[in-house]
């Protein structure tokens, strides 16, 4: 890749760029690297560079010192890694990541932390700070330019206003990643998780399972932050398949199908399927027994497989 995205480049071969050498300098000038864990540290390194936090981007740096660890352990980062990391923060999970990791690409939408960064990423000569939005980014390609030969992941602290679209994203993708494991909202990795056809999922808990294996790892509470955010965290490990464990004539219209029956979840699934896709109901009705579901089933009582024989005859149905 070309423009922005090189100027904070370091090299795990060679020396680290002028940005890193400017932040070595800094961590140097404050008597050693800055412990992030520490709340009176992370602290005075805000103010040293003029930062304060965005409610807009929805910024809570982790200062729980065993959380990050343990999240980059449970990721299975080693030395044959690639990571590519979203919204690095000040660098508290950047670190941990590029320890274990061969190389890190952490993906930073607010400029105003590239000088923080320089700072606390001093030495880490195989991290490369990437400017610009993850859900515009050509994810794929930095993967590929990025982590050549290496298998490759993902674990970040993601930004919970943004989490299910990004999630998605990625998974849509089919980003060339072998696991993603993320830090959300609690309700989030609990709807995540769910397996389809229990009462907590919902129309995203059969995205996650059609593209990944999902489990949640540990639950985060609101002091691990700074600031505290007012919801319980949760880190999650999605396992990508090689292949979906359903086979769908028309994924597109499977996923439709699956968001217009969750759009009236507390409808029958026939009737929010009749509404969703303005089909009439005596002919969703006729899918559903042809399917083999019973015509008051709920949405979430459906799964995978139930989904992808209602679809098919429904198909059936219109085109014939």
């Amino acid at each position: 890749m070309s423009g922005p995205e090189q100027r904070f480049a370091g090299s795990a071969k060679g020396p680290a760029s002028p940005g890193m050498e400017d932040g070595a300098a800094g961590a140097a000038a404050s008597g050693g690297p800055v412990n992030l864990t520490n709340l009176a540290e992370l602290r005075a390194l805000c103010q040293r560079h003029g930062f304060t936090l965005s409610k807009g981007f929805g910024q809570n740096f982790i200062v729980n010192p065993g959380v990050c660890p343990r999240m980059a352990r449970e990721a299975g980062i080693d030395a044959g890694c690639g990571v590519l990391e979203i919204g690095p923060g000040v660098g508290v999970l950047t670190r941990e990541l590029a320890a274990r990791a061969a190389r890190v690409a952490a993906v930073e939408l607010d400029e105003r932390l590239f000088p923080i960064l320089r700072e606390t990423l001093a030495g880490c000569e195989n991290v490369r700070l990437v400017p610009g939005d993850a859900m515009k980014l050509d994810l794929a390609a930095l993967i590929r330019q990025e982590f050549g030969g290496l298998r490759a992941a993902v674990c970040a602290n993601l930004p919970y206003y943004i989490t299910s679209p990004l999630l998605m994203r990625l998974l849509e993708e089919r980003l060339p990643v072998e696991s993603i494991t993320v830090m959300v909202q609690k309700e989030a990795a609990e709807r995540l998780c769910a397996e389809p056809g229990s009462r907590a999922a919902g129309a995203v808990s059969y995205a996650v399972r059609y593209y990944a294996q999902p489990r949640q790892l540990f639950v985060v509470q609101p002091g691990s932050f700074y600031p505290p955010p007012k919801v319980t965290s949760a880190v999650i490990r999605l396992e990508l398949r090689a292949r979906p464990p359903v086979d769908t004539p028309d994924e597109a219209g499977f996923f439709k199908l699956v968001r217009a029956a969750f759009g009236q979840r507390r409808k029958a699934a026939a009737n929010a399927v009749s509404a969703g896709l303005g089909l009439p109901k005596p002919l969703v009705a006729e899918a559903m027994q042809a399917a083999g579901l019973g015509p008051l089933a709920r949405p979430e009582q459906l799964t995978l497989a139930d989904f992808c024989a209602l679809q098919r005859a429904l198909l059936e149905r219109m085109e014939g």
